[in-house]
């Protein structure tokens, strides 16, 4: 915990380096008018575990790291803000150095300084938004560089993961290169590592489900050694990751050793997890068959750009041939649409939500963990695959329904933004919760709980804000047509810029003039009188 002294210091070198990224860049939003929710967040929730920043300092320290978000819906922009305020919660120093931690409260799985690997993906990706690197730095470094002999933590491959995509991703935010290459060779062991622990004679990878961190799930199980969507994808992703920073070390035959690491896992994840009948990417079983049912890790190729472009109907193509009929599946009632959903197994399979009392059940309920790959992997399909199976609406309404679930009915009637671990999709009761309530057990473990995404989801989907390694800024907000007029996305930090990204329909609302418009270091860069792809050069 942090003294007074000792948080202004950190406050005021947090607030530096981002004034060193960008001396001269002006706050379109005013920061004050935003401070009510953090107070209330403050208010709201007794302070139970206390780590780097405590809640007496999180105003202080959010106002000098995070970008800041306006729109019209109350809901979407109050939830932003806690999830940021959660996740401030979840930075602990350690002896080792900084970590993001999954849970606040200690629990039994997890390693020293309750450490877990399962959520480090999404902590990279909420984490590279924020203005002072150091936390993330810090993050990093612990799971690489902190274990036996000075590499990687042996509890890494505790769970699934994809490391070296989300360092790239990073990369791509904040453009520091020197940041990021010094890891390739960690990055090379944990993926000869996981070759060594997980690759088959096939080709893919096997896992179980509670390895992958979906333990009870239709298609797994916890001894099972299933070729699954899932690790398959995070697998082509970091090989192909490494590629890419390889060549920029000046590598060029390791990064062709791992490009040919990629186009084999894409084939064959295309080839053999690929179910036809079910027009779905499935797990495999160790019989080899298929498992008779879809689930929603069957999106997780699309996260990492995986499937092949094969057509669809709307160029004239058979939609059945085409990867993207499988999204059909997420708004239909019978598959994964749900009223705080998407579920994590079809509506439809028998099976769905059979309660054993398992308060960690991926049968059907609504993980924020899955819901969160999930909204990523539809944004870039919506962004660059041409097909018809569905469309921005569907975007919206799924991140509405998210936004919606994140909440928690309190004993005196207050509803107020709210994450723990999963959920029931069909009632909205947080579901670990409500089975140590029954059982009597309940000490608040998932309380905050910070194993999701959704401030990266608000920056890269709804903002549209798209990470790319050269010198052009590109955005293609998710945002529907006619939906909003307007929004506001400011200071966020990019390639040691700082960035804005407004929209506003009539001009009336920042009185800067109509349409989509572009900033950087608070100068326009771009303009569009639509709200569309746009881009722009940075200075």
């Amino acid at each position: 915990m942090l003294n007074r002294r000792a948080f202004v210091g950190l406050a005021a070198g947090t607030l530096a380096v981002a004034q060193k990224q960008s001396p001269s860049a002006p706050a379109l939003l005013p920061r004050e008018q935003f401070r009510h929710h953090i107070e209330s967040f403050n208010r709201t929730f007794k302070e139970e575990v206390v780590n780097y920043i405590p809640d007496a300092g999180a105003w202080e320290w959010l106002s000098a790291n995070i970008p800041f978000f306006s729109c019209p819906d109350a809901a979407i922009e109050e939830l932003y803000y806690y999830r940021w305020w959660t996740y401030r919660k979840n930075i602990r120093q350690t002896p080792a150095g900084f970590l993001v931690t999954e849970f606040l409260k200690p629990v039994k799985h997890a390693s020293e300084y309750n450490a877990l690997s399962c959520a480090l993906g999404h902590h990279i990706a909420e984490g590279r938004w924020l203005h002072d690197p150091r936390f993330l730095d810090g993050d990093v470094h612990f799971w690489l560089r902190t274990g036996e002999g000075g590499g990687m933590r042996k509890n890494l491959h505790q769970f699934s993961g994809w490391v070296a995509s989300s360092l790239y991703d990073r990369f791509l935010a904040d453009g520091r290169r020197d940041a990021m290459l010094p890891y390739l060779d960690a990055l090379l062991a944990d993926y000869a590592a996981w070759e060594q622990e997980r690759l088959t004679a096939s080709g893919l990878f096997w896992q179980r489900d509670v390895s992958d961190g979906m333990e009870s799930s239709l298609s797994g199980g916890r001894k099972v050694k299933n070729l699954r969507p899932s690790i398959n994808s995070y697998m082509f992703g970091n090989a192909r990751a490494i590629a890419a920073i390889a060549a920029m070390a000046g590598k060029p035959a390791l990064a062709s050793e791992y490009q040919a690491k990629a186009a084999r896992l894409k084939d064959l994840t295309q080839r053999q997890l690929w179910s036809t009948d079910a027009a779905f990417f499935e797990t495999r079983l160790e019989n080899g068959e298929f498992a008779p049912v879809r689930e929603n890790i069957g999106y997780t190729p699309w996260y990492f750009d995986l499937p092949d472009d094969r057509g669809g109907n709307d160029r004239g193509g058979n939609d059945s041939a085409s990867y993207e009929v499988a999204w059909k599946q997420l708004m239909d009632p019978q598959g994964f649409y749900a009223p705080f959903g998407p579920t994590t197994a079809e509506r439809r399979d028998p099976k769905f939500l059979a309660d054993d009392h398992d308060d960690c059940q991926w049968n059907g309920f609504s993980w924020p963990f899955a819901t969160t790959i999930t909204l990523r992997a539809l944004a870039n399909l919506l962004d660059h695959y041409p097909q018809s199976a569905i469309t921005r609406a569907d975007y919206f309404e799924t991140f509405s329904i998210y936004t919606r679930s994140q909440h928690l009915k309190l004993e005196d009637g207050r509803v107020v933004p709210f994450i723990d671990e999963d959920l029931n999709p069909l009632t909205g009761e947080w579901t670990a919760r409500a089975e140590k309530l029954r059982k009597k057990t309940f000490y608040g473990r998932g309380d905050h709980y910070n194993h999701s995404g959704y401030a990266d989801l608000v920056i890269t989907g709804l903002a549209g804000l798209r990470p790319r390694a050269d010198n052009v800024v590109e955005v293609n907000p998710m945002l529907p047509a006619g939906k909003w007029e307007w929004f506001c996305l400011d200071r966020v930090p990019y390639h040691g810029r700082l960035l804005t990204i407004v929209w506003d329909q009539t001009g009336a609302k920042f009185k800067a003039g109509k349409g989509l418009r572009l900033l950087a270091d608070g100068k326009e860069i771009s303009r569009s009188a639509t709200l569309n792809r746009l881009t722009g050069t940075l200075p």
